[in-house]
């Protein structure tokens, strides 16, 4: 919809020059309006406000403040990404070979079950806590304990299977009355 200036042109009732005369003059006595509210606010001691400048701070301070957020949800992804790529350096630099493996070793990632394959003697130290079972992208590895704890200190979901159990509890105590009768080396859980 066009403006009343508009239709009266169109109209041929006024003529462009007296629009435009019309226009400045309206222009100059908003200007005045304001210019004598401020004086008048000055001499009684009122603080002018001035919303256009209120508004305009307001959006400066929002757009600041997302910019902040924004940079820190950015710094939080890069630091994710720095401690995962050190997760996966200490591990394929630090992990123990088990390709000669003849034992399924079962274990729990999540909710499901996994099986990997191991030498006896790893399964002994996996056992007692030597070496620790981590999982590394969508395979799972052997590292030392040393190296686990690091990685724990990382992010300990990594950590899949860490035993407690250490050489020394191997040992059979004095007092054991079970301690004359041997396990079968045959025997698995």
């Amino acid at each position: 919809m066009a403006s009343l200036k508009d239709q009266l042109l169109k109209a041929g009732l006024i003529d462009k020059s007296k629009a435009a005369k019309l226009e400045q003059e309206q222009r100059k006595q908003a200007h005045q309006k304001t210019a004598k509210a401020q004086k008048q606010a000055k001499k009684s001691g009122e603080v002018m406000v001035d919303e256009a400048k209120l508004l305009a701070e307001k959006a400066l301070q929002e757009k600041a403040e997302r910019s902040k957020e924004l940079n820190r949800q950015q710094r939080e992804q890069a630091e994710k990404k720095a401690i995962q790529a050190q997760i996966k350096q200490l591990i394929t630099l630090n992990r123990i070979d088990r390709k000669r493996g003849d034992i399924a070793y079962q274990f729990a990632d999540g909710s499901k079950i996994k099986k990997i394959y191991l030498t006896a003697e790893l399964q002994d130290q996996l056992a007692y806590g030597i070496i620790v079972l981590v999982k590394l992208g969508d395979g799972y590895e052997l590292v030392p304990k040393q190296v686990a704890e690091k990685i724990a200190q990382r992010d300990a979901a990594c950590i899949l299977v860490q035993n407690t159990g250490s050489t020394e509890q191997v040992a059979v105590e004095e007092d054991d009355p079970y301690a004359d009768y041997k396990i079968p080396d045959d025997l698995m859980w």
